[in-house]
């Protein structure tokens, strides 16, 4: 995941929750981790890391064309996002292999959600959505506030 094994010093060791999706043979997990770091509450900046492995359950292999996320903050603000492959790369899953990348967000606000797609390619040329699932970004601002009843 990380160049020479090495964790970068703001991404904590204990992750959060993991989230999963599965559609069309392909598995999906992510594990999402607030930077306290690099946010800056004072001037409404948080910042979080996203960790996703990527499975393919299936007989075929596909590649990883395109992603497509909505990230929407706090206040119900939704922003979209769409671009070419994941960080830089348009992986080659073969059957029964996986791949691993993380990759960061920034929110104005402490809390917010991300959910999105994946445009995978066979090599007959099919096209197909693989889903992202959601995932909630809470600060520990948000996690000390919470109360239960």
């Amino acid at each position: 995941m990380f160049p020479s094994g090495r964790r970068p010093r703001d991404v904590p060791a204990e992750p959060s929750t993991m989230y999963r999706a599965f559609s069309h043979n392909i598995e999906v997990k992510v594990t999402p981790r607030f930077l306290n770091d690099r946010s800056s509450p004072a001037n409404n900046y948080y910042f979080w890391a996203y960790s996703i492995e990527i499975v393919n359950h299936g007989a075929e292999t596909v590649q990883l064309m395109t992603r497509h996320w909505r990230i929407t903050d706090a206040f119900g603000r939704c922003q979209e996002v769409r671009g070419p492959g994941v960080v830089g790369e348009q992986p080659v899953l073969e059957p029964g292999r996986s791949y691993q990348y993380t990759s960061g967000v920034p929110l104005p606000t402490p809390s917010g959600f991300m959910v999105g797609t994946y445009r995978m390619v066979t090599p007959a040329g099919k096209h197909f959505d693989v889903d992202v699932p959601a995932f909630s970004l809470d600060s520990p601002t948000i996690e000390r506030e919470r109360t239960l009843n």
